[in-house]
C-alpha cells in the first residue's frame, strides 16, 4: 500500500474541490525547495526510449498534465517533479473568472471518473502570463486558451488574442479550447468558419506551435472539417478530446446525472477511438486524452496515433505515482513488442 493509498479515503471524504486545493496546496509547498529534487528522483523514470520530439517540443517522456488541474500555473514544477514529460496549464481566459457556482465537481468513485462544471474558473490573462513569464519550467508548459464567458461569440477572436498575448513569453505551446461544455456557447466555435477565423488569427499574431482541442461529441462530420481547418492552416496539432456530456447507461456513480463533462475510465474507449479517427485524417500529431490511468490505456492512445498522452483524472484516482508507473509499463510493453522507442511505436496500429 503507498502513502496515497492510506490517505486516498481520507481525502475521498473532502468536497472533491476541496480535496483538489489542498493536494494543490501540498505540491506547492514542494515546488521550488530542495523536497522537489528528492520527489523528482522518486518519481521520475529516466529512459531514453521514453523521449518524443512533437510539434516543436522534446518531451522526455509522452505521460502529461491535461490541462484544468493547474488552471493557473502554479505548481508546472511540482507536477514536472512526479514525472511528468509535460503541464499544460489553463483553461486561462481573457478576463478574470470566478467559474460556476459550487459544487461543481464530483467524483464517481464506483466509475473511476469525474463530473465537472468548473467554467473556466481563473485567474486571468494577466496575472498567469506574468507568473508563467517568472517560472522557469523544468518540463515543456502549454497554454489552454479558453474565451471569456462574459465575450460574445462574434468577439471570440479577440478575446483569444488577448489571452495570447498576456502568456506568450511563459508558454512553449498554445491549445485553442473550443470544446469545454461549461461556457455556454463555447462548442460553436467549433464550427468551420469560426475556428478557422480564431487560429489564423492567432497564427498571424505568432501563435507557435498552435494546436486545437475537440470534443468528443462532435458528429464524425464536424471532426473532419476541423481537421480540414487543421491542414489548411497547417496547425502543430491537435488534441483529442476534451470531456463528454453524454452518459453512458453503465454509470454507477450517484452524480452521474449532474450537468458537465464526464472525464476517467468511462470514456477512454471512445477517446481512444477519436485519436485513431484525428490521426487517421491528419499528419498533425496528436495528444490523446481521456480515461489515461495506466499504461496499457496509454499504449493503445499511442499505437492509434497519440505522440503524447495527457490525462487528469488518473491522477486523482491512482495518485502521485501515475506518471512513473504509467512510464514504466510503457518500457516493458515497448520491449514485450519489439519497439525500440515510444516514437516507433506510436500509430503502429493504423
Amino acid at each position: 500500500m503507498t502513502v496515497y493509498d492510506a490517505a486516498k479515503p481520507a481525502l475521498f471524504r473532502l468536497p472533491p474541490e476541496t480535496a483538489h486545493r489542498t493536494v494543490h496546496e501540498l505540491l506547492a509547498a514542494v515546488q521550488d525547495t530542495w523536497l522537489e529534487g528528492v520527489v523528482a528522483d522518486f518519481y521520475t523514470v529516466v529512459d531514453s526510449r521514453l523521449r518524443i520530439d512533437a510539434f516543436g517540443q522534446a518531451f522526455r517522456n509522452p505521460v502529461g498534465v491535461a490541462a484544468g488541474f493547474d488552471k493557473n500555473a502554479e505548481i508546472p514544477n511540482a507536477l514536472a517533479a512526479l514525472g511528468f514529460g509535460h503541464v499544460e496549464v489553463g483553461g486561462v481566459t481573457a478576463e478574470p473568472q470566478a467559474g460556476n457556482p459550487r459544487p461543481r465537481l464530483f467524483r464517481l468513485p464506483e466509475d473511476d471518473a469525474l463530473v465537472n462544471r468548473m467554467g473556466f474558473n481563473n485567474d486571468g490573462a494577466d496575472v498567469v502570463g506574468e507568473r508563467l513569464a517568472g517560472t522557469d519550467a523544468r518540463v515543456p508548459v502549454g497554454v489552454n486558451l479558453g474565451k471569456s464567458k462574459s465575450t460574445p461569440n462574434d468577439e471570440a477572436e479577440e478575446d483569444y488574442l488577448y489571452t495570447f498575448e498576456r502568456v506568450r513569453a511563459g508558454g512553449d505551446y498554445f491549445v485553442v479550447n473550443v470544446s469545454s461544455p461549461n461556457t455556454p456557447g463555447l462548442r460553436e466555435l467549433q464550427e468551420r468558419d469560426r475556428l478557422e477565423s480564431i487560429l489564423g488569427a492567432l497564427q498571424d499574431a505568432g501563435a507557435d506551435p498552435l494546436l486545437v482541442k475537440l470534443s468528443p461529441d462532435l458528429p464524425d462530420a464536424a471532426v473532419e472539417g476541423a481537421l480540414e481547418v487543421v491542414d489548411d492552416l497547417g496547425l502543430d496539432g491537435v488534441i483529442a478530446t476534451n470531456t463528454t456530456t453524454d452518459r453512458s447507461d453503465s454509470l454507477y456513480g450517484a452524480a452521474a446525472d449532474e450537468s458537465g463533462g464526464l472525464s476517467g475510465a468511462p470514456i477512454e474507449t471512445e477517446a481512444t477511438d477519436m485519436v485513431r479517427f484525428v490521426a487517421e485524417r491528419t499528419d498533425a500529431p496528436v495528444v490523446g486524452v481521456g480515461g489515461v490511468s495506466d499504461a496499457e490505456g496509454a499504449y493503445r492512445k499511442i499505437r492509434n496515433g497519440a505522440s503524447v498522452v495527457q490525462l487528469y483524472t488518473g491522477l486523482v484516482f491512482e495518485g502521485p505515482g501515475v506518471a512513473r508507473d504509467i512510464n514504466r509499463g510503457l518500457l516493458e510493453l515497448l520491449e514485450r513488442d519489439g519497439f525500440e522507442s515510444v516514437a516507433e511505436a506510436v500509430g503502429a496500429d493504423l
